[in-house]
């Protein structure tokens, strides 16, 4: 029997980050803002800017504080609502609460992305919406930025799961007001913990700047990025500096030299991340019990886990393929199903009066979620396929009858 691969352990990180680590170890030159220019949390923010596109990038401790920061950039008022989809992690609607907002929760559909007529129907009274690519799953853009653009409500993309994939040959996080990144273990770019925004608004990336902790006239220290003028952003610091709270949200120079040397790695990743999850979906597509909802036309993802649905399946079938798989060698999250899972909406019991999602609680009930990094081959893919098809032959049999 074929061992299943390993799929928890991240790639090591490039030996081109060593030398900088090790001058960083021997002076202790850790904090961002100890250097008097070109620090590597500066550099990365530049680097990043010009890969994504964009004019300003900031560098923070997660991306749950670059969401934070985006909410508290946009100036909304005490108990503004902010909409966002019901399908995402725990961690979005925390930092609504934490920015003083109202989480309102629309409806997600099958396929992992917003229901349209659900996310227009809760738009009355919205002052900002946060469109979270969950699994780097992305919603329809066109439509969401067209009924936000409608109404003057400004749009933060959560594209923590999302580097690398484009909408319409544009990058996720650029679409939006803010684009919001995470460099979390499990992401593409790995450094335990980080996260960045990015935005082309001098004066919303002036307003993060200063509340991530960019006391007195540390600013200065803050770019544009290469070749664009930076005459906007300065003004726009210098309007705000004491005039706004210090959260201290920074990221380190240890932490931006890790992600720096991963930047060149990500069309490698993305390459092989979308290989290994084409390759198994389409087989296990072949099991009448698994199936992968299809991509949006518009969308080239990024994938580095699968998520599947499972077809005709009890709540005890559900169970029973969990199991199974696992004893095959294979982990299988079943996001409904799991206890006290972070990404199922019930769970968030902090959000007052939290709404009942029917649509969205019966995908969760049967949607499936397993690691599949950038760095397995195919055959390790086949191991994973095999393994899930089995699981679900075991519970289920061969065939489906017709109409379960």
């Amino acid at each position: 029997m074929t061992l299943p691969p390993n799929v928890y352990d991240a790639e090591p990180i490039p030996e081109s980050a060593r030398a900088e680590i090790e001058r960083l170890l021997q002076t202790g030159d850790l904090f961002r803002y100890t250097a008097p220019e070109d620090a590597p949390v500066t550099l990365l923010e530049t680097e990043f800017a010009e890969m994504m596109g964009t004019r300003y990038a900031l560098a923070v401790s997660s991306c749950s504080a670059a969401l934070f920061l985006s909410l508290k950039a946009l100036d909304l008022p005490r108990d503004a609502k902010v909409l966002l989809p019901g399908f995402t992690f725990a961690a979005v609607p925390s930092a609504v609460v934490h920015a003083d907002c109202r989480p309102v929760l629309c409806e997600v559909g099958e396929n992992y992305r917003i229901d349209i007529a659900d996310f227009e129907s809760r738009l009355d009274d919205v002052q900002a919406v946060i469109i979270s690519h969950m699994r780097g799953h992305t919603s329809d853009m066109d439509r969401i930025m067209a009924l936000c653009d409608q109404r003057g409500i400004p749009v933060v993309e959560d594209a923590a799961h999302s580097l690398g994939t484009t909408w319409r040959g544009r990058n996720i996080g650029t679409i939006g007001q803010i684009g919001c990144f995470s460099f979390q273990s499990y992401k593409l770019v790995n450094a335990g913990e980080g996260g960045i925004l990015i935005t082309d608004d001098a004066d919303l990336v002036a307003r993060a700047i200063i509340m991530s902790g960019a006391y007195e006239h540390m600013w200065k220290k803050h770019k544009a990025r290469r070749g664009e003028n930076s005459d906007d952003l300065v003004q726009a610091l210098q309007r705000w500096q004491n005039q706004l709270p210090l959260y201290n949200l920074r990221l380190s120079n240890m932490s931006a030299t890790i992600i720096r040397a991963q930047l060149p790695e990500i069309p490698r990743r993305v390459r092989d991340g979308r290989r290994n999850h084409d390759h198994t979906a389409a087989r296990i597509e072949e099991s009448p019990w698994l199936t992968v909802p299809a991509k949006l036309p518009q969308e080239e993802r990024a994938p580095d886990s699968l998520q599947f649905n499972l077809v005709g399946l009890s709540d005890e079938n559900t169970l029973a393929f969990q199991a199974a798989a696992a004893r095959l060698g294979v982990k299988v999250q079943v996001f409904g199903m799991s206890t006290d899972n972070a990404r199922a909406f019930w769970n968030w019991q902090f959000i007052p009066d939290l709404p009942e999602l029917p649509a969205t609680r019966a995908m969760l009930m049967r949607a499936c979620d397993c690691r599949l990094p950038a760095r397995l081959t195919t055959s390790e893919c086949d191991v994973v396929a095999d393994a899930l098809i089995a699981a679900a032959q075991e519970v289920m049999g061969d065939t489906r009858a017709y109409g379960t």
